[in-house]
């Protein structure tokens, strides 16, 4: 490469956006530079939802395993746990999907640069490369984008600086356990804690779980987190809600002692040998954009940086927005002028990948209340225990919810809906593509669903509606 090459794109960060975006330009002709600094692929295989649902999967499999003899399945002994071996699972199968986006970037015409990133000026970028050996390059390009993703919150806590930190764990750190924690402390009661939380669990860990909130998962309705706490307080796990911490040390006795204050002024300690910090994660910039564009024309924003939700389906839906936009904007409809497609009317939708899924689309109760007016709004719930399919399977715990429109123009219309059960998440989808196709909740209540079926159970939950 010369020491200054010029491209018509240039990609920074090979996330679930990044990737595809890159390869769009390149099938249309245009040359891009994909600049990426360690692994193909960013958080979603890398460090997010490849590696956590992959040990996700063995702590299910030693739930079930303990639980063989409630379906008259008497298993010889009581399970027991390699966690070098779940780790390696886990390490195979990123490698697998890894390996699978850098040979579609290799054989896609892209130019695959390894290094930091920096802009020195709105057209130009300096990469420092991975390797001090390797001289640092320039590029320049008509157009940015930026898919950099986001980071752990970083821990700040007294006293840390005091304690092993090999036993103190971030959402990246703690997938590369080669030991089950003997009790695990976990500061956040959102997604990424709870599903750490439950799977040591269920691997044989004690857990606690510190949420300073007064509920966990604080962007769910009230009654969803209750039910939330409830399976997995059944499931061992100790809770503690409306509680900080307010620092940590050590003892002869425990690697980690964790000073906690409740809200009612009481404080205590808490002993532990490892602790996880799972406040959530941070943009790796503060860049934002509702159609990806910054406050610079020609440079835009996707996936977790731009703010809002930080799923990887979200990043992918920015890079078919932009690559409608830009790539292939149809007649009449060049440059940035007419955007095709926006973020406007896209369903916010994500699951949580605790046992039973926590899945959700749409408006929240409150959420609905507030934007159509209590009058205008009603609410079914069902107990997953209503459902056949989960009573067969033995896994009836949790709920559904769907928010509904009660009158005007929108009568009908299916403003939210939630699924704590078994496969929330994919019967969170059939309600999904109802809202997608305006069918409302009568439609669903009268649709056709095979018995039995998780799905069926939508059947049966319009009568619960108030």
């Amino acid at each position: 490469m010369s020491s200054k090459q010029h491209f018509n794109a240039v990609v920074i960060g090979s996330g679930q956006g990044g990737t595809p975006l890159a390869g769009a330009f390149a099938k249309a002709g245009k040359s891009v530079a994909l600049i990426e600094s360690t692994h193909i692929g960013g958080t979603c295989i890398n460090e997010g939802c490849t590696p956590t649902k992959t040990m996700v999967a063995s702590g299910r499999v030693a739930y079930l395993a303990r639980r063989s003899q409630d379906y008259g399945v008497n298993l010889p002994s009581a399970p027991t746990i390699d966690m070098k071996k779940i780790r390696q699972r886990k390490r195979d199968i990123v490698d697998s999907f890894r390996g699978g986006s850098e040979r579609r970037v290799q054989s896609s015409g892209i130019e695959l640069i390894t290094g930091t990133a920096k802009f020195v000026d709105p057209h130009t970028v300096t990469i420092s490369p991975s390797s001090p050996a390797e001289p640092e390059k320039t590029i320049s390009a008509d157009q940015f984008f930026i898919n950099v993703g986001a980071r752990p919150t970083p821990l700040v806590l007294r006293g840390l600086e005091s304690v092993d930190r090999t036993r103190v764990l971030d959402s990246t750190s703690i997938l590369e356990l080669d030991v089950v924690p003997s009790h695990l402390i976990v500061l956040g009661g959102g997604p990424i804690g709870l599903e750490f939380a439950q799977l040591f669990r269920r691997l044989g860990a004690a857990v606690t779980i510190i949420q300073r909130g007064a509920q966990l998962i604080p962007r769910e309705d009230p009654d969803i987190a209750e039910s939330m706490t409830e399976i997995l307080e059944e499931d061992g796990i100790t809770i503690l809600l409306s509680t900080k911490a307010t620092s940590i040390s050590t003892s002869e006795s425990s690697p980690i002692v964790l000073s906690v204050l409740s809200s009612d002024g009481n404080s205590h300690e808490l002993q532990g040998s490892h602790l996880l910090a799972a406040a959530g994660r941070v943009p790796n910039t503060d860049i934002l954009a509702p159609k990806q564009r910054t406050n610079v024309p020609h440079i835009y924003a996707l996936g977790d940086v731009k703010g809002g939700p930080a799923f990887t389906h979200v990043s992918y839906d920015d890079f078919r927005i932009l690559a409608a936009n830009l790539i292939d904007p149809g007649p009449g409809r060049a440059g940035r002028e007419g955007m095709k497609r926006t973020t406007k009317d896209r369903l916010d939708c994500y699951v949580t990948y605790t046992d039973p899924q926590l899945g959700h689309v749409g408006l929240h109760e409150a959420e609905a209340r507030k934007i159509h007016g209590d009058e205008n709004v009603a609410v079914a719930k069902m107990p997953m225990a209503y459902v056949a399919r989960a009573l067969e399977c033995g896994e009836s715990r949790g709920v559904m919810k769907a928010v509904v429109e009660k009158g005007g123009e929108g009568r009908g219309r299916i403003l939210g809906f939630t699924c704590l059960g078994l496969e929330g998440g994919e019967v969170m989808a059939v309600v999904q593509m109802a809202m997608m196709g305006g069918v409302t909740w009568e439609g669903v209540q009268g649709a056709v669903f095979a018995h039995p079926s998780l799905s069926e159970g939508l059947n049966n939950l319009w009568g619960f509606l108030e």
